[in-house]
């Protein structure tokens, strides 16, 4: 059995998508211990976004069927990409519904030393494509499933409307493709956007 982390480490060097909350953590002493203070962004490292993240009465992070958090996924390998996954790449690997899909671009390759504006992204059709399939939950190695500046909110919104979390900041550099088990257990945030999550992959 094999174990992959391709969870991003937390720490006050972590990157941040812009103007998202900057990492803090100070030591507090107690009589009888040491406790650390964390200041951080729902959104920070690796994480899962929820629909309260873009619809003002969307489900939270804490509604997620933990069901659906471990199970079989697929790592696509679509490091052909150099700006976006569209549709037709998509069809290519022939998604079944209740899928867990993840994406592997090259993203990973640059990993996450400094933050590259023009990373590759997913295309709004191909997450229609995806929510009609009905997967289980997708996930992307960069900050964000949405082009940088982009008004077109679909990426987001086409999963997150059907109940498909999205799981962002994976750092796939070390995977191939292939078939895994998945299990990305995000904070138990009672009604939030999202969650920072430990995500391993086993083979």
């Amino acid at each position: 059995m094999q174990l992959y982390d391709i969870s991003l480490p937390i720490s006050p060097k972590t990157l941040i998508y812009p103007l998202n909350p900057r990492v803090s953590l100070r030591w507090v002493k107690t009589p009888h211990s040491w406790l650390t203070k964390t200041t951080l962004g729902t959104h920070t490292g690796t994480h899962v976004d929820v629909a309260r993240h873009v619809f003002k009465n969307g489900w939270g992070v804490d509604a997620i069927r933990p069901k659906v958090l471990i199970g079989p996924c697929r790592v696509l390998d679509l490091t052909r990409n150099r700006k976006a996954i569209f549709t037709k790449d998509l069809l290519r690997h022939r998604i079944k519904t209740g899928e867990r899909i993840l994406v592997k671009t090259t993203n990973s390759k640059r990993g996450f030393s400094r933050f590259y504006r023009n990373y590759v992204y997913l295309d709004g059709d191909a997450a229609a494509y995806m929510a009609k399939k009905k997967i289980a939950l997708f996930g992307i190695d960069y900050l964000s499933v949405k082009q940088y500046g982009s008004s077109d909110n679909r990426p987001h919104t086409e999963l997150l409307k059907q109940g498909i979390p999205i799981f962002e900041g994976l750092d796939l550099s070390k995977v191939s493709s292939g078939t895994y088990i998945f299990v990305g257990l995000p904070l138990k945030l009672v009604g939030r956007d999202g969650a920072p999550t430990r995500v391993v992959l086993i083979r």
